[in-house]
């Protein structure tokens, strides 16, 4: 079992910032890949941004490249996602994911826990 809690949504202007935060519990953090996504309103969940057990590969959604950074602290048993130059289309409930077997991936369906979402707001 894992236990993911996000942290550190918020409302935040457009060209502004934010870091979330996945604080994770229950297993050997650093032995599984760790994912972001996020939902907007009416639409479907997609994926952010993913990072492996390692420190050494992560990846993007092309539509948050350059703009957002996924990292981990193992030590901390944390993920974090920073969030600049945000705009009014990042406004969505983010979520992080562990992917205890794979490399994490993109899909959502290679995740095995979900946390419970933090929701980030960003104003025109």
């Amino acid at each position: 079992q894992v236990q993911l809690v996000e942290s550190g949504g918020g409302l935040v202007q457009a060209g502004g910032s934010l870091r979330l935060s996945c604080a994770a519990s229950g297993r050997t953090f650093s032995s599984y890949a760790m994912g972001w996504f996020r939902q907007a309103p009416g639409k479907e969940r997609e994926f952010v941004a993913a990072i492996r057990r390692s420190y050494s590969y992560t990846y993007y959604a092309d539509s948050v490249k350059g703009r957002f950074t996924i990292s981990r602290d193992n030590a901390k048993n944390t993920a974090y996602l920073q969030m600049n130059s945000l705009n009014p289309e990042d406004t969505a409930v983010y979520y992080c994911a562990a992917d205890l077997s794979g490399p994490g991936s993109s899909r959502s369906q290679d995740y095995d826990y979900w946390g419970q979402g933090t929701q980030v707001t960003v104003s025109s």
